[in-house]
């Protein structure tokens, strides 16, 4: 059977005949009206064909094509699966499963840009990534487009850190390439070439022979293809980092022919030069310390590019991909972004592999989700182990030897408080800095020149990498480092080295990465730790030793140091999710600790939901919460009444959003709430707060939610008849500026519809209106309800006023009086300054 090739040849065109014989093939420049004769099978329309690019239509030929079918064949059978770091023999995923599009920049950063990536974490760190993928950041098909000047470039470097996800990107590249969905019209043939198998081919080779390498054609095949156009080929060459160059690529004499034969590195130089191939296009990838001899060594014009990792968007894509479940997405996805330090890391593509593998495991296994990511530290030795293993091909150095250097070179920058390093710095500690998976390399303009600076991948990698440092010291010096960095406030350091301590992790150490650590470093920092808590512990300080405590994550000892805690006092601490996190973990290993203080710790609502589980472990509660919605402080006051295990607690709520100040006496017989609605909107009433004493189970069974939605719409009438919901009610309080007459019939409609209540208590912070007085007079009450009314009652002479301080039992006069002579000129103020701050009387039954 013929096979037959449409192509276009011109916008429009005359009939054409085509008949082929039996086993031939047909390009046929057809457009309509065409007769076919014969056994021919139609295919498809030639790949690659614009308007402007037709001499790569005309000169290929049926068996190129075919041989470039054969290619794409062997590319769309290999590259549609990813073997995992811990894969099985046999075992594959789809990239499809995996691949997420990192942000990409096609510029360079200034040093500014540069240390605010480093330093900054968590929602900042988001927000950072943000402003940079705002406008600027690069879709895969886009990378060879042309500039604002209309300039293609030729040659274009993919930079990016170990572990980025370049290779990955390669390989959806070559995938999407063969099922069309990218560069169809640009590239007719994309070749692969991988460094690290480039450094195994021996002796001398050609290009033609590297290719062959990498794919499933001969070399007489490759040859076939490589004389089509070479303006329509592509060469992706990955890991040029990992490429053992030796200066024979400097010396040899360059070569044009792709069957003349040189050392393996020889030749595939001379490809990134342009001396073979010269119109061909390149992808080259590389980590950000071989981006300036590669920059050297490749033909123009070049295009800078750089993989930076995932967005937020991108972190949730991957996490969606992972899972597919959407409900274990939701649950995984939601708790790794409450840890702002494990979300940070998750721009690092295999970070977010490894967060996104030991969960699933937990699932799996049916175990609580935060169990399998118990510390930070954890997921940072296991990142570690996981370049050391997977990206490091021929140290040059031990790996004790390689982390040692590196936890010297990262407290040096610590202690200068650098995280841009000079290169003078690095070579002093790191012999190979190039090789190192760990460092970053950027180059930055200096007026006339150049300069090379280096960095960690990130600012709590230098800060990992220095606790590393002191935890494999010897014993004295260990425990030197670990006391002076304190006086130098580096806590994340000191975290970090508590977490290094965890048995788990030593024992991580120890199997994967052959450190071993002191027992008696693990024993000193206990004492430490212990010591600090007999102090007088407040704000940040407090946060520090939670996440000590949480890095370590050692119940027994947590245990023992919560009972040597008594006062956790956060007051005025910025509270992040992850603090949320820490504070959660030491609290559960708890039955009860005495005191808690979170007061203008700006608690959202996502942050309580968060400490819910805790909060009722504590025997005084003082929190504030910053926009609470009503459901929030409903599930609030639901979960202390739930949770309940003490034989009291002591709660105190501030919620400026919702207007109120709760204050809640929780006992096993009579509890008392009382409420501030944190407004005055009539001057009638002027009502400050409401106390009611009543029995535990009324309080449990309270509805909540219609008294805060009471709260909330500021309906001081509704408010006013919340007692008598209450059956059970024993004892109210009433605090206002006046006494108002008002304020009184309410007062005496709550006595006449609570037959339970025993006791009323009205305070009148400023003054006992006549007319309110009057309306308590002429009541008749219940005779069990002893009522108090206390304030100041007003006397108005023609020289003088007088202002009494009045304790009154109706229907009783006025038991005690003390009286100031003031002249008519005084005010308010003046009346209130000798208001004595305390009298008594006598009360009596009210009849």
């Amino acid at each position: 059977m013929g096979t037959f090739y449409s192509s276009l040849r011109s916008r429009a065109g005359p009939n054409v005949s085509a008949a082929a014989q039996s086993g031939s093939h047909v390009i046929a420049p057809v457009l309509t009206n065409n007769t076919i004769t014969g056994n021919v099978h139609f295919l498809h329309n030639a790949p690659g064909f614009t308007f402007d690019r037709l001499h790569s239509e005309t000169t290929q030929t049926s068996e190129t094509r075919s041989l470039i079918f054969k290619h794409k064949t062997q590319i769309c059978s290999e590259y549609q699966y990813v073997t995992e770091y811990n894969s099985l023999p046999g075992e594959r995923v789809l990239l499809s499963e995996r691949y997420t599009q990192p942000l990409i920049l096609q510029r360079h950063r200034d040093q500014q840009e540069r240390e605010e990536e480093l330093r900054s974490s968590g929602e900042d760190f988001q927000q950072v990534l943000s402003s940079r993928s705002s406008d600027e950041s690069s879709h895969l098909n886009s990378l060879f487009n042309p500039d604002g000047h209309g300039i293609s470039p030729s040659a274009v470097i993919l930079q990016g850190n170990s572990g980025n996800g370049k290779t990955l990107t390669v390989q959806k590249i070559m995938l999407d390439w063969v099922s069309d969905k990218l560069y169809k019209e640009r590239f007719d043939i994309v070749f692969h070439l991988k460094c690290k198998e480039i450094n195994r081919i021996p002796g001398r080779k050609s290009l033609v022979e590297i290719l062959s390498y990498s794919c499933n054609l001969t070399s007489d095949e490759i040859s076939q293809i490589l004389q089509q156009s070479p303006e329509k080929m592509l060469f992706i060459i990955d890991g040029f980092d990992e490429l053992k160059l030796t200066q024979d690529i400097y010396y040899m004499s360059p070569h044009t022919d792709v069957i003349q034969k040189a050392p393996a590195e020889v030749t595939l130089c001379a490809l990134l030069r342009g001396h073979i191939l010269p119109e061909s296009f390149l992808l080259v990838t590389t980590r950000s310390t071989a981006t300036d001899t590669l920059s050297k060594l490749l033909k123009g014009p070049q295009r800078f590019s750089e993989i930076m990792g995932f967005s937020e968007k991108g972190v949730e894509e991957y996490f969606q991909k992972f899972f597919q479940d959407e409900e274990l997405f939701r649950r995984a996805y939601t708790f790794v972004k409450t840890n702002e330090n494990l979300f940070t890391t998750c721009s690092i593509p295999v970070i977010c592999w490894i967060i996104c593998t030991t969960i699933k495991e937990r699932f799996r296994i049916g175990a609580d989700v935060t169990s399998g990511l118990e510390t930070t530290t954890s997921i940072y030795v296991d990142f570690v182990s996981t370049l050391l293993k997977h990206h490091c091909q021929g140290l040059s150095r031990s790996v004790p030897t390689l982390l040692r250097s590196l936890g010297q070179l990262a407290e040096r920058g610590m202690l200068e408080q650098q995280v841009l390093l000079d290169e003078n710095t690095v070579y002093e500690t790191i012999s190979d800095p190039s090789a190192n998976p760990f460092l970053c390399k950027f180059l930055f303009k200096r007026r006339i020149s150049q300069e090379t600076m280096f960095s960690f991948m990130h600012l709590s990698f230098q800060e990992f990498f220095t606790a590393l440092y002191y935890v494999i010291l010897d014993e004295e010096e260990s425990q030197k480092k670990l006391i002076s960095i304190q006086d130098y406030g580096y806590a994340a350091v000191v975290q970090f080295a508590f977490g290094l301590l965890n048995k788990d992790v030593i024992h991580t150490l120890r199997k994967s990465l052959r450190l071993f650590v002191h027992p008696n470093t693990q024993a000193l920092l206990k004492e430490w730790i212990l010591e600090e808590l007999q102090r007088n512990i407040y704000h940040d300080r407090t946060l520090f030793i939670l996440h000590c405590l949480y890095e370590l994550h050692e119940e027994d000892f947590v245990i023992k140091a919560m009972k040597s805690w008594n006062r956790i006092n956060a007051y005025g601490a910025f509270f992040r999710r992850t603090d949320c996190w820490a504070l959660l973990y030491c609290s559960q290993c708890c039955q009860c600790i005495e005191e808690l203080d979170l007061l203008d710790c700006r608690l959202t609502s996502e942050k309580l939901m968060m400490i819910l589980p805790a909060l009722p472990k504590f025997k005084k509660l003082t929190l504030s919460l910053e926009d609470p919605s009503v459901s929030d402080l409903v599930e609030l006051m639901c979960a202390l009444m739930r949770g309940q295990t003490l034989n009291s607690q002591d709660v105190h709520v501030v919620s400026d959003s919702v207007n109120c100040y709760v204050h809640l006496a929780i006992s096993e017989e009579l509890s008392r709430i009382c409420i501030d609605p944190l407004w005055h909107v009539d001057p009638a009433v002027s009502l400050q707060s409401l106390g009611l004493t009543l029995p535990y189970s009324e309080l449990n069974n309270n509805n909540w939610a219609k008294l805060f939605q009471i709260i909330h719409q500021k309906d001081l009438d509704a408010l006013m008849l919340i007692p008598c919901s209450f059956s059970k009610l024993k004892k109210m309080e009433i605090r206002a500026y006046w006494l108002t007459r008002r304020l009184c019939v309410w007062t005496l409609q709550i006595i006449q519809n609570c037959p339970s209540l025993t006791e009323v208590k009205v305070d009148a912070v400023f003054f006992l209106l006549e007319e309110g007085i009057k309306i308590l007079q002429r009541s008749r009450t219940t005779p069990v309800c002893v009522m108090r009314v206390q304030g100041f009652v007003l006397v108005y002479h023609h020289a003088f006023c007088i202002s009494k301080f009045t304790c009154i039992s109706f229907l009783c006069s006025l038991i005690e009086t003390r009286a100031f002579k003031l002249q008519n000129k005084n005010t308010m103020k003046d009346v209130l300054q000798y208001v004595p701050c305390a009298a008594y009387s006598k009360s009596s039954e009210v009849t």
